[in-house]
């Protein structure tokens, strides 16, 4: 298991174990605190309570300050060493509580003979865990380590539905069967007694208030509030013991964020991955940014031959991920690696501070809902609905007629997903009747008027955490980098959650909040810039230069072999894609896929591991020796990569 998360954390392996079976392993990335004293995992004075840990709690120092007035004692400059100290004053309820920052720890109680599971609040750091029958339970931070435990099952077919509908396996899903992700702040609590499992949820989003609510904020306050908020958390995620660097892309989130730094006198370099000749590159703006502020700039230049590969997708994600962009995220962590150790990012801002165009389309959507009558509302579902072209402007016009009357019941049925390999009959035997939950979401009037607000919290269930987390944190931990967003601190999201859509949509403005901001502190340039990413044209790319080998590796599939698809019928869709001169969506789902399956055949992750994981490996096995056979096992991983412990 240690050996299969040795990319996410190069600095250090570790391991330690208990009498009657019980194991706690880790992978390092160190961030804080880069001595031994900082290895992992991390246990008590007396060994009673051992930990492993990925992230960074922001708010250590003050937790720490308050930990050694109640008489506690400290050997390392870490904030592991909080958690640990922190459960044995408060207990694991109230720690969780006090926590600011991005986590995921498996904290183990010898005494009580107990497990916890703790995923932060937002849900940046993954965590998996697995049950054997016999009573043994495993954790890590991907699949993968579960997997070379041989904790999983085969396959599972709703999950491969699953991502064949949305391009990603979500958290409530895993690509193999026996395992489960830890939900987003949540609490899994394993007693090894009784071999039982308890689930406790300790934090929801605040609901957004409505426009009237005498609670509700003036535009001007908000951009205050926002301001202040998000100064303070850039300048707690510039604390670090190794080199911090931030992305710059030009546009109003990663700009605001080097804004900050700024601000803050922050020793802080700002990187942009230039492509020179690319219609996507944006030096020029990125460059001209970094003018504006003052702040220390590099531009790395990619060469064509640094075009990313859809292997790399396969090896960087241990479930089958086609998001494109993320090509384009683990080029830019690629490059910057060798300069910086933590990477400050703009993710998460588009998310709350609703930046995305669906936003603004639902958000019109439920203002038309409140306006129209119910029996017009009847007329279209029922009668006109079925009539209405579905072509050009002619389809989005019945989209948006389709939201207004049936709500997030027609948005999610409103995605091309398994409808279109269902009509080019691609889907095998094994597929055959399966279906995704978000298709049955029944469409409702009701639903209408409040489409934008349930669409927000359907898409943090789905999305947030199944794509857009994943993405960076598989990308940037691929090549030994810890991401820090400040738009995903704690504060700063429930502010922001809780003002009402029509501020944060002021006069129909995506992210009108932070384009203010942007327009005062940075200019008008970037306050009027348009969205930035690093998008990779990956249907394109299929239908040209990748062409021969995406023909290839469909025609000799084993997702047609094994029945999961009807590959000649892949390929007939591929061929009139071919012709248009650019590969539809789905077929860039089937691509990664069958990449990622021939990826897991090739990697025998049950191959013994080598070097100081061998040495650990052998420890364990002796402290097994005297374990009797039937008691019951713990076999606990850890996350690798992360601050003080990976």
């Amino acid at each position: 298991m240690i050996r299969a998360l040795a990319r996410r954390g190069p600095d250090g392996a570790g391991l330690e174990s208990w009498p009657h079976g019980t194991a706690l392993g880790h992978r390092r990335l160190a961030i804080f605190d880069l001595s031994e004293a900082g290895r992992q995992p991390m246990l008590s004075e007396d060994g009673s309570v051992g930990i492993v840990f990925n992230g960074a709690i922001y708010n250590f120092r003050e937790l720490r300050a308050e930990l050694e007035t109640r008489g506690c004692r400290f050997h390392s400059q870490t904030d592991t060493e909080v958690l640990v100290e922190g459960y044995r004053e408060w207990g694991i309820d109230a720690l969780v509580r006090r926590l600011h920052g991005m986590f995921a720890f498996g904290l183990w109680d010898e005494r009580a003979q107990k497990l916890f599971l703790v995923r932060d609040r937002l849900g940046v750091k993954p965590l998996v865990y697995a049950k054997a029958a016999d009573g043994r339970l495993a954790f890590a931070s991907n699949v993968r380590a579960l997997r070379a435990a041989g904790m999983l099952g085969e396959i599972d077919a709703a999950s491969i539905v699953e991502y064949l509908e949305f391009g990603f396996v979500t958290d409530a899903r895993a690509i193999y069967k026996g395992a489960s992700k830890v939900p987003a702040a949540t609490i899994v609590e394993w007693s090894a007694r009784d071999g039982q499992t308890h689930a406790r949820t300790y934090w929801s989003p605040p609901v957004a208030l409505e426009a009237d609510d005498a609670h509700a904020p003036k535009f001007a306050e908000a951009v205050e509030e926002v301001e202040r908020l998000f100064v303070n958390a850039v300048e707690m995620r510039l604390f670090a013991d190794v080199p911090v660097g931030a992305l710059l892309s030009g546009g109003v989130d990663s700009s605001l964020v080097c804004w900050a730094v700024a601000k803050l006198g922050g020793d802080v370099t700002a990187y942009t991955v230039g492509t020179p000749g690319d219609a996507l590159d944006e030096t020029a703006d990125a460059r001209a940014t970094a003018a504006t502020l003052g702040i220390s700039h590099r531009v790395l230049d990619l060469s064509a031959s640094d075009a990313p590969d859809v292997s790399e997708l396969a090896a960087a994600y241990a479930e089958p991920f086609a998001c494109s962009s993320a090509l384009g995220m683990l080029r830019v962590s690629r490059a910057v690696a060798p300069s910086a150790t933590v990477l400050l990012t703009g993710d998460g801002g588009d998310d709350v501070f609703l930046g995305y165009p669906e936003h603004r389309y639902l958000w019109l959507a439920s203002r038309l809902a409140r306006r129209t009558p119910a029996a017009a509302a009847d007329l279209w579902s029922h009668t006109l609905r079925a009539r209405f072209p579905r072509r050009g402007l002619a389809r989005r016009a019945a989209s948006f007629l389709d939201y207004a009357t049936g709500g997030l019941g027609a948005v999610t049925n409103a995605r091309d997903g398994l409808p279109v390999y269902e009509q080019s009959a691609i889907l095998g035997e094994r597929l055959a009747g399966l279906n995704v939950a978000q298709r049955g979401i029944a469409r409702s009037r009701e639903s209408a008027q409040n489409v934008l607000a349930e669409f927000l919290e359907y898409d943090r269930r789905t999305r947030f955490t199944g794509e857009y987390l994943p993405k960076v944190d598989g990308a940037t931990m691929h090549y030994a980098l810890e991401a820090r967003s400040p738009f995903l601190d704690q504060k700063l999201w429930e502010y922001a959650a809780a003002l009402p859509l029509d501020l944060r949509l002021r006069r129909g403005g995506l992210k009108a909040i932070l384009r203010e901001l942007a327009r005062r502190r940075v200019g008008e340039r970037v306050a009027r810039g348009r969205k930035r990413g690093f998008g990779i044209p990956a249907g394109r790319w299929m239908a040209g230069r990748w062409r021969a080998r995406v023909e290839e590796t469909l025609r000799d599939s084993i997702l047609g072999q094994e029945g999961w698809i009807d590959a000649q019928a892949a390929l007939k869709k591929f061929a009139r894609e071919v012709e248009q001169g650019e590969a539809s969506l789905q077929t860039w789902y089937l691509y990664v896929l069958e990449t990622w399956m021939r990826h897991e055949r090739a990697a025998n992750v049950f191959e013994p591991p080598a070097g100081d994981v061998e040495r650990l490996t052998m420890a364990t096995l002796k402290a097994r020796e005297t374990t009797d056979s039937s008691a019951r096992v713990v076999a606990v991983n850890t996350r690798t990569g992360d601050s003080h412990a990976a």
